[in-house]
């Protein structure tokens, strides 16, 4: 797995540095992009980052927005099936119910390559998929909490993701194997926010109300950094100091989360490229040059980032990406 997750992540960096060693390959193929929607700042700056990169690539992409809903998604996969597409990309809004049309993909001999999530299906069905490794992402917050509060009481209250999601899934389980056997910590409420700022901010109002005002919390662990943003004003909007009061712990790694730290609102973040496309590109052009299947599973970095490294200058580096 190391060596995958190297590899995987120096194919990214490479293909953000030059594709001009794709461009013969790739160049006038017709790509199919079926996104979950625009919930978040990094779901935006991930579709951003991959229109770039096809456009870097001479690809023609065929971009659907598929709104939060499954329903749009196989509509939208069935209709670039019918156009004869060379490939199709897909970030999948729940994990199950692809098998049908993913079969249909594979009966009309065109690739599918999952982005940033997973599926509850034969592994056949796809051609492979590029994704961090969520549950390690919940791990690294868990293990940041950990340390940080060492041997205090703390009460933790979780803002889950969309329900049925692989991220919401793994976040969770990797965050709760962290806090494991450290008895001080215990996650006392957790509620979906569908990774929006507005239910974040909704579902935090909620936790801050039956936990005597927000006294009872120690910590809010968020699924995405939009949530967490939704609750840090609902925290503001309580009398109380996020970062201090209650700390907040989250992952995605977009820009404002950076914001939110240099106003020392938030205490950690742990971040997910929304570069999942490069790797995917780079996957299909060995796929379409020598006809080698790339490896099923192809991971990129989870990286933890507190007001220690700089949160101005990666806010600055940041906010050009589409987010």
């Amino acid at each position: 797995m190391k060596f995958l997750t190297k590899l995987a992540v120096a194919a990214g960096v490479a293909a953000l540095l030059s594709s001009a060693a794709y461009a013969d390959s790739l160049k006038g193929k017709t790509i199919g992009f079926s996104q979950i929607g625009s919930e978040s700042g990094w779901r935006a700056a991930e579709t951003s980052v991959t229109k770039q990169e096809a456009e870097k690539r001479g690809i023609k992409l065929k971009f659907a927005d598929a709104q939060q809903k499954q329903e749009n998604q196989i509509k939208a996969i069935r209709g670039f099936i019918a156009q004869g597409v060379d490939a199709i990309l897909v970030a999948p809004v729940v994990s199950t119910g692809w098998d049908a049309v993913l079969g249909e993909a594979k009966d009309a001999k065109i690739p599918v390559i999952l982005l940033d999530r997973g599926v509850d299906a034969p592994q056949d069905l796809y051609l492979t998929s590029v994704a961090s490794d969520q549950v390690k992402e919940g791990k690294v917050a868990g293990d940041w909490l950990v340390k940080t509060v060492g041997d205090k009481k703390c009460n933790v209250v979780e803002l889950q993701g969309t329900v049925g999601s692989t991220p919401a899934i793994n976040r969770k389980k990797g965050f709760e194997e962290a806090i494991k056997g450290h008895d001080n910590i215990k996650i006392v409420r957790s509620q979906t926010g569908d990774f929006t700022r507005s239910k974040g901010k909704e579902v935090m109002e909620g936790f801050i109300k039956a936990e005597d005002g927000g006294k009872n919390i120690c910590a809010m662990y968020a699924h995405n950094d939009d949530m967490a943003v939704g609750g840090i004003q609902a925290i503001k909007d309580a009398g109380l100091k996020p970062g201090k009061d209650i700390l907040v712990v989250s992952v995605d790694a977009v820009p404002d989360i950076f914001k939110a730290m240099m106003a020392g609102e938030s205490n950690a973040t742990v971040e997910l490229t929304p570069n999942m496309a490069g790797p995917a590109f780079d996957a299909l052009d060995a796929y379409w040059t020598s006809k080698k299947q790339p490896e099923k599973f192809i991971i990129t970095e989870s990286k933890l980032y507190t007001p220690n490294d700089d949160p101005k200058k990666v806010y600055e580096e940041k906010k050009g990406l589409g987010y």
